[in-house]
């Protein structure tokens, strides 16, 4: 695999210089560091005209904060689309619960140590797209194990809570990625029917009213999801692009 390519946002040169050396010697998985800056303009003008796999952010910076950064970067399809993530390195842990909420990777709080570093690195490099997603392929860690769950037999992803749960005919999977940051690696085999939900084209044997609807006033439509036989809703908003995706205009 490839060396992960690492942006450090931070206004103390000292402390981009510490970040700078970690990232150095982080040897699994292999890292380099691809640029620097020193505020969040900077940051988007390097990443207007660069690539990051992962942006080391401080949180509190002169201008707009570590946190606004993070919310322009997650609705930013050149950087998100990728599989771009957030790491925050930064001395105030009070803001935490707001970084996870922006879905970053990781929360360290300074002095950063190199173990934790590569800790939370590890993770980014196993959710990016790379030779296992060409081949058609989502990694999951279970318990311990990494495993390689061929897409063919991916039957629908669901939010619930803080995890998404990877269904297959005969296993059920947690994963720790947002639907947010799977469904660019998934498109064109898996249809969004639902906010909270993502079906495998070739799993949805039919779009039907049912009787009870779902909290986006979904009036009441679902798919049912074979082998299972399990009916997943479909809310109002989604319910034209499924009909599209499955030619099913008639239903």
């Amino acid at each position: 695999m490839r060396a992960l390519r690492v942006l450090i946002v931070d206004d103390e040169p000292l402390a981009r210089m510490r970040l700078a050396a970690l990232v150095a010697e982080c040897d699994d998985p292999r890292c380099q560091v691809a640029g620097e800056a020193g505020d969040p303009a900077s940051a988007l003008a390097w990443l207007a005209a660069h690539e990051a796999d992962v942006v080391l952010l401080d949180v509190q910076m002169p201008g707009a904060s570590g946190l606004q950064l993070a919310r322009r970067l997650r609705e930013d399809p050149a950087f998100a689309g990728r599989g771009g993530a957030i790491v925050f390195v930064t001395a105030h842990a009070e803001h935490a619960l707001q970084a996870f909420e922006l879905e970053a990777t990781d929360y360290l709080t300074k002095p950063v140590r190199g173990e934790r570093l590569q800790q939370s690195l590890r993770r980014v490099a196993q959710r990016l797209p790379d030779d296992a997603d060409a081949a058609g392929v989502v990694i999951v860690n279970d318990r311990g194990r990494v495993l390689r769950v061929p897409l063919a037999e991916v039957l629908y992803l669901k939010a619930e809570l803080k995890y998404v749960t990877l269904r297959t005919a005969e296993h059920t999977h947690l994963l720790d990625e947002s639907l947010t940051e799977l469904e660019p690696r998934l498109a064109g085999r898996f249809i969004r029917v639902h906010r909270n939900a993502l079906v495998a084209r070739q799993a949805v044997r039919a779009l039907e009213r049912r009787a009870s609807g779902d909290d986006e006033g979904g009036e009441g439509w679902a798919v049912r999801v074979a082998p299972v036989d399990e009916w997943l809703a479909v809310s109002r908003r989604q319910l034209p692009a499924v009909r599209e995706a499955l030619g099913a205009d008639a239903l």
